[in-house]
């Protein structure tokens, strides 16, 4: 898994790349403490780009929802955005838009973390 980082304005975008499965899922994690860290209330907001991202397992989920609860614990702001049809069809059964928001693409999201209150 491969993970790059860029900036939107205020809003820091993370692009996994690859699979977030039971062997990727704790260097996902580790990766990403730097940018939730940095996702608090006076912070930048955080969006993941998961256009790159072509299985996301259990394990993965819970790696995201982690990362939701960090964000939310420090009022931060953190959503998702431009999932693979497979990668959806997760979110969807497993409810998972409930934990995060998910947009259709990158811009749709920037746009919304960046008028959201």
């Amino acid at each position: 898994m491969e993970l790059s980082s860029t900036q939107i304005g205020a809003i820091t975008v993370v692009a996994p790349k690859g699979r977030i499965d039971h062997a990727q899922a704790p260097l996902f994690q580790q990766a990403m403490q730097s940018h939730v860290a940095a996702c608090t209330q006076e912070g930048s907001p955080l969006l993941l780009d998961f256009s790159g991202v072509d299985y996301i397992s259990s394990v993965g989920l819970r790696s995201l929802m982690l990362i939701a609860r960090s964000v939310g614990a420090q009022k931060g702001k953190v959503a998702i955005a431009a999932l693979q049809p497979t990668v959806r069809e997760v979110f969807e059964i497993s409810r998972f838009h409930l934990v995060l928001k998910v947009h259709d693409t990158v811009d749709a999201g920037v746009a919304a973390l960046g008028t959201a209150a």
